[in-house]
């Protein structure tokens, strides 16, 4: 398909839709650069779910509302693919193909020597360099019926779609752009949302595994009006709060599990986790940092955003994940 994964231009509105919710940031162009203006929408309950658009009309409704009251018509757009519908497989092919043949190469080898959990994938590729005669690749991965609903969807909204990426990218340059790296660091960057928690492990600036956890509370969930600049509406949970602490806890062990097994089935105990970075707009946020601090032995840290023109004030965490899919161009 002609949208590649990451592919993108400049001066565009920063689009992020999920299961409950569809926010947006634009950036004032500046070095760094810095959040202008935001807004968020939150969706009812089954309008898109694990990603997938499952009522396409209410969708496109409601985005025409979101359109006016944020006044982006017919503007260009980047979004971000849902984290439940990508995958990263490392990927060893031929030293001997060039780097513009590697994506014919790629489908080429589709269902033979290249396996994926879905047919037909638009993707994109990371390299990794050349060992033993072999070229290692990284191959970053979404069903192309999913990502293609999505260009439609803006596309029937008069917005004009030039670019897709994926959550941990879009954190992760935001983390780089604010000069929070460490050298020889492997970081856990962990998007806490209400419908998903998604986690990836980096090494060296690049992303070598991703897993998801579904979120299973949302219908204790309500919508309340919000209380801060941009957040005209809020969630406020209202069932057994017991309920809510088990569930973080179970996330809590789910992510130890995968620092387990990155350290000793993916790395054979020569790597760990030395770093947790936390992004996301779970309303415990701040009761998640608190968890997580006293729960690992590593630091455990969040981003911290300043609204341009704004003295001090902080763009809410929940909208760090447009930020960061709007500095895909700034260099």
């Amino acid at each position: 398909m002609a949208l590649s994964l990451f592919s993108g231009r400049s001066k565009v509105v920063n689009l992020v839709l999920n299961d409950h919710s569809i926010r947006y940031v634009e950036l004032k162009q500046k070095n760094p650069a810095m959040p202008h203006q935001y807004g968020q929408r939150y969706l009812p309950p089954g309008i898109i779910s694990d990603g997938k658009i499952q009522d396409f009309d209410t969708l496109v409704n409601i985005l025409d509302e979101c359109i006016d009251d944020w006044k982006i018509a017919k503007r260009e757009i980047r979004f971000t693919v849902p984290d439940s519908l990508v995958i990263i497989r490392k990927v060893s092919i031929p030293a001997d193909v060039k780097e513009d043949e590697i994506h014919g190469y790629l489908y080429l080898e589709l269902g033979t020597s290249i396996h994926l959990p879905f047919e037909d994938p638009v993707f994109d590729i990371i390299t990794l360099g050349v060992e033993d005669q072999k070229q290692e690749i990284l191959v970053f991965a979404a069903p192309e019926k999913y990502v293609t609903e999505y260009a439609d969807l803006f596309k029937s909204t008069k917005l004009k779609p030039i670019a897709a990426d994926i959550s941990p990218l879009a954190i992760y340059r935001l983390y780089h752009q604010n000069d929070m790296a460490w050298e020889n660091e492997v970081l856990l960057s962990i998007q806490f949302d209400l419908d998903v928690v998604s986690m990836c492990v980096f090494e060296e600036h690049i992303p070598v595994f991703m897993r998801h956890i579904p979120g299973d509370l949302k219908e204790n969930w309500k919508v309340k009006r919000g209380r801060e600049r941009g957040t005209e509406q809020e969630l406020v949970y209202e069932g057994e709060f017991s309920e809510l602490t088990f569930q973080l806890e179970d996330i809590y062990r789910d992510i130890a599990k995968l620092m387990d097994f990155y350290r000793y089935s993916l790395t054979h105990g020569k790597n760990e986790v030395t770093r947790i970075l936390v992004n996301g707009d779970h309303p415990m946020f701040d009761r998640v940092i608190m968890d997580m601090k006293e729960r690992f032995e590593i630091p455990v840290d969040t981003l911290k955003v300043i609204m341009h023109g704004s003295g001090q004030e902080l763009l809410p965490n929940s909208f760090h994940l447009a930020l960061g899919l709007g500095l895909k161009e700034v260099q």
